[in-house]
């Protein structure tokens, strides 16, 4: 009952992060949704540590919640996420002691399971986020197209080191663990390899292009509204009202912000992913072979 419990509030709390978070209008995921997540985590810790007599499941909340605390606190410090990501996060690990046994595919600690997944999932959430994005915008897929064009030359130099790279790698784990050595199997494994490098690479191209067309924007300063990040900042964090008026007063005619990709929809798709499916990697892995 108690796990159920758990699981609803992990789901509800971090679904209501993922819609303000998604909202036209510039707004930060209130504090109230993860202050409440984290308040609810360790009422049922605590429950549920007094019925079954064992402390460890408050001590292991308290654990996983200041770990993701810390992890989320170092993503919004490298300015990868907003404030309100890294406290969702925390609420999901204060819960993960309760989550355990809902989510009965994982082979590893609901934490770790999940923290993976949050990644695994996110990323193809983020790249379906700035494909639709692209067909929206043309422009896109023309300063894609441009970049991809102005490294040729680089791919077409580089591509046959790193195939003698990966090559040579590949041997030596042969030799190192004492596997015969196979021409074909080393040959077919470092140009798999090489493939997967290379579609890395246009991927990282594809998402600079859309970041560089679709998430900075010039605009009037008399459109700047609260909410709304400055391409200068280091962390995600939209201005307030004072910073505002300042800017206002400055005499400035326009200013550059900036946008991104909500990942606060990642947070729930990982849960259901984790409890319904199982550690992302292994899942792809066993989904390839």
């Amino acid at each position: 009952m108690l796990e159920t419990i758990s699981f609803f509030v992990a789901l509800i709390g971090s679904s209501l992060a993922a819609i303000y978070d998604v909202k036209i209008t510039p707004t930060e995921i209130p504090d109230e949704i993860p202050y409440a997540m984290i308040g609810l985590a360790l009422v049922l810790a605590c429950i549920q540590s007094f019925l079954e007599l064992d402390y460890s499941i408050l001590m292991n909340s308290l654990v996983y919640g200041m770990a993701f605390l810390a992890f989320g606190y170092f993503m919004y410090k490298l300015g990868q996420w907003g404030g309100g990501d890294a406290k969702v996060l925390a609420a999901i690990g204060f819960l993960s002691p309760g989550l355990s046994s809902i989510a009965k595919k994982i082979q590893f600690p609901f934490a770790l399971s999940y923290l993976v997944n949050m990644f695994f999932v996110g990323a193809i959430y983020m790249l379906a986020y700035a494909f639709i994005l692209s067909l929206m915008n043309r422009k896109i897929f023309s300063e894609f197209l441009r970049s991809v064009k102005s490294s040729s030359k680089v791919i077409l130099i580089f591509s046959p080191v790193l195939f003698s790279l990966f090559l040579l790698g590949n041997w030596y784990l042969f030799n190192l663990f004492g596997m015969a050595i196979d021409t074909q199997s080393l040959i077919v494994d470092s140009f798999f390899i090489l493939l997967i490098s290379l579609i890395l690479f246009l991927v990282w191209k594809f998402v600079k292009a859309v970041e560089e067309i679709a998430f900075k924007k010039r605009i009037p300063v008399s459109k700047l509204r609260v909410g709304d990040v400055l391409l200068e900042s280091k962390v995600w964090e939209g201005i307030t009202g004072r910073e505002l008026r300042a800017i206002r007063k400055s005499g400035k005619k326009f200013i550059w912000i900036k946008s991104g990709v909500c990942f606060a929809p990642a947070f729930p798709l990982a849960l259901l992913f984790t409890v319904y499916f199982s550690d992302g990697i292994l899942f792809f892995l066993k989904f390839l072979f």
